[in-house]
């Protein structure tokens, strides 16, 4: 399968998540109308993981005055996503618990032996991947500044 890039689709998906606590089912579209950042981490409770997810919350208030929605998917299920979430003081978006990778696979991001690879996409309001950034082992996270510079193109452009 060739994988999705720039200018393509969103693949949609419905996958259960857990947010502050609260687990319920979480849906692409239902956040049509506003920019999503997608971010695939390889796992909970890791190093690097646990920093960018911690960034992310911490510079939130830059994504929201975007009217943007984070949401981060990693292969762990819904007990991992809230004991990692509740271990860090919370997070500022849900956590996608993508057991079966299916999402991953839609994505393009698994890895050659199936692990998941860091990456980051960007979502216009219309449903288009407007940014990626596919990661390879040992690479480190996008920062949140490059992430807010690319859903302001990502609003300008819808």
């Amino acid at each position: 399968a060739v994988a999705v890039t720039a200018g393509d689709p969103a693949p949609t998906f419905t996958l259960e998540g857990v947010h502050d606590g609260a687990r319920r089912t979480y849906t692409l579209t239902e956040f049509r109308g506003r920019p999503i950042v997608l971010i695939f981490y390889p796992g909970d409770n890791t190093p690097v993981c646990t920093r960018q997810l911690n960034e992310y919350t911490d510079d939130i208030d830059q994504f929201l005055e975007l009217d943007a929605q984070l949401l981060a998917a990693s292969p762990e299920d819904l007990d991992s996503h809230d004991g990692f979430a509740n271990h860090q003081g919370g997070f500022a978006f849900p956590l996608l618990a993508d057991v079966d990778k299916d999402l991953a696979r839609a994505y393009g991001v698994l890895g050659p032996i199936g692990f998941y690879r860091r990456c980051v996409f960007v979502i216009d309001g219309a449903g288009t991947i407007t940014y990626v950034h596919r990661g390879y082992a040992g690479a480190t996270f996008r920062r949140t500044d490059e992430l807010v510079r690319a859903v302001r193109e990502a609003k300008e452009a819808a």
